[in-house]
This record gives structure tokens, sequence and C-alpha cells, in this order.
């Protein structure tokens, strides 16, 4: 293995593929993924400009699931360029489908790591960061598959811009004290919250996705807002 094929084989994401694909989904998986896709093999520092052209943001999601909030911010702000990142295919076939019947042009997609899209952005290139209930690897010789961890957030701080804003939502209890304590120990991270009720309850342009209806986690969702301050 090779010291670039070695560099993200600590997942911190769970299964790639449930059941089979509709023959609608499968259709736009070979069909339409191809052209939104990010061009992460061809470029090594992605052109926003070119990908997004006279977007006034790039806002990146990490692990957007079904797409039901990318797919809703994506329709809001038809003048922020999106980046969805997603390795389950699943929920990519999903979001194609959405893409597709609501003809969101501002929307482009990665179906792996998010650590490669991150690799690949210029500095100071996005404005807002989404992580809405990644992956919580429960069990404590887990923990280091968390996504949010120390080097991470230095890595994330490079594509941020000032005063650009990180979002992290979970419904795992142990998860929401680890990144809440990871993200603390960050001087770079302000967290925005004046009173309990800004973690406690949703944002106003937040949009609930069918995970979060579903209540799985041991805990109520809680929003955890962070001003990036280089």
């Amino acid at each position: 293995m090779t010291q670039d094929e070695n560099r993200y084989s600590l997942r911190t994401f769970g299964r790639r593929a449930g059941r089979p694909l509709s023959t609608r989904q499968q259709s736009l998986v070979e069909n339409l993924l191809p052209k939104i896709n990010l061009p992460l093999e061809s470029e090594r520092v992605l052109d926003l400009a070119a990908l997004f052209p006279a977007k006034r943001e790039i806002w990146l999601e990490i692990g957007f699931g079904g797409g039901e909030h990318l797919a809703g911010q994506a329709a809001r702000n038809p003048d922020v360029g999106f980046i969805g990142c997603e390795p389950f295919i699943d929920g990519v076939a999903k979001m194609l489908t959405a893409i597709e019947e609501d003809d969101l042009v501002n929307i482009r997609l990665h179906d792996g790591d998010a650590r490669e899209v991150i690799e690949a952005l210029p500095d100071a290139s996005v404005s807002r960061v989404f992580i809405l209930f990644p992956d919580p690897w429960p069990k404590a010789r887990h923990h280091k598959r968390r996504l949010v961890q120390p080097v991470f957030l230095e890595a994330l701080s490079r594509v941020l811009k000032p005063c650009g804003q990180l979002r992290f939502v979970t419904d795992v209890r142990s998860y929401a004290d680890h990144a809440l304590e990871i993200c603390l120990a960050n001087p770079k991270y302000i967290w925005s919250a004046m009173r309990a009720d800004d973690w406690r309850q949703p944002p106003a342009d937040h949009l609930t996705t069918r995970y979060e209806s579903k209540r799985l986690g041991d805990i109520s969702p809680v929003w955890f807002d962070f001003i990036f301050d280089p």
C-alpha cells in the first residue's frame, strides 16, 4: 500500500452500500453523478470559480445522508455553491433524485471520504460547514474513528474563511461531549452559544432530516455552532 493509499485507511464512516438501488437510481448514479462529481482526480486544487460560476459563497456538508438538508439549503440559497460529501451510495442516489427532480444546479458531490475534498479545496474558500449526525462510533475502542478530531479541525481551518461557521449536530451524548471538548480546545473555533436554548433548539435556518425525525440517539439532538476566528 502506498502512502497516498494509506492516508485515510482509518475510516470515519461505516458501510458504503445497503439494499440494491432501483433502476432509476442506478441510472442516475451512472449518468448524472459523473457530471456533477468533483474532479478530484484531475485537479490537485479545485477551481471553485469554474465549478460554481457567479456564486457568492461555498458551503460544505459532510455526510449528507439522504440529502434532505443539502437539497433544502441549495433550494433556499440558489446564489450559494454547495459541496456535498457522502460515501453511502444509497444516500448519494437519493440526493441525485432530488437534484434531478428539483433542478438543483448549484450542487457538486463527492461519493467518498470528505477529507479528500478538504485537501483539494483552496485556502479560505468555504463559508459554512455542516456536520449533521455523523457516524457516532459509540464503542470506546472506535472513538478514534470519529470524524471530529484535533487533526481534522486543523485541516478544516485551512479552508474556512475568517468568520466562517462550523455546525455540528448529534443525538449521541458521548459524541456531543467528545466534539465539544475538541472544538473548545482549539482557540480558532469560538462557540457561539449564549444560553442553553442556543444548543438545545434547532437554529432558525435548520432543516430537519429524515434521520433526525427517527430520534434514534440517546439524547435529543444538540446543535453546536462555532465561528472560525484564525
